[in-house]
């Protein structure tokens, strides 16, 4: 059986990410501005970031829609996770970064979290 807070789970992780994408993909220049954050030197780079944010937010929707058939997506999810935050929190403990992005891989290392308790009470159906 399906614990009852996977699914409502996988649909917040699937806006989350989905709903950034849209914003770094659309409007980066806005963003950067609203943070005091001097943008990059090409928005390639932060918008090829929320184009992947877009396609993992889609695939934690699939999780959503039916949990067990697609427990096998959620690795992919912890590695996302690991990547962003090892990146992060490394270069915020050496040489520092702009809270915005410490921000987001705190909330990340939650979903991070919450991940590997799904796929525990995953492999149990």
């Amino acid at each position: 059986m399906v614990p009852k807070w996977i699914k409502p789970f996988y649909i917040f992780a699937g806006l989350v990410d989905a709903i950034f994408g849209i914003l770094f993909v659309s409007i980066p220049l806005e963003i950067f501005k609203a943070v005091n954050i001097p943008p990059p030197n090409h928005l390639g780079y932060i918008q090829f970031s929320g184009c992947l944010l877009i396609v993992f937010g889609i695939m934690f929707f699939n999780i959503a829609a039916n949990p067990v058939a697609n427990r096998n997506l959620i690795i992919y999810g912890v590695l996302l996770k690991i990547s962003y935050c090892s990146v992060v929190f490394s270069y915020w403990l050496t040489k520092g970064l702009p809270s915005m992005w410490v921000y987001f891989a705190f909330m990340d290392l939650g979903f991070l979290l919450m991940f590997l308790l799904s796929a525990k009470a995953l492999k149990k159906t």
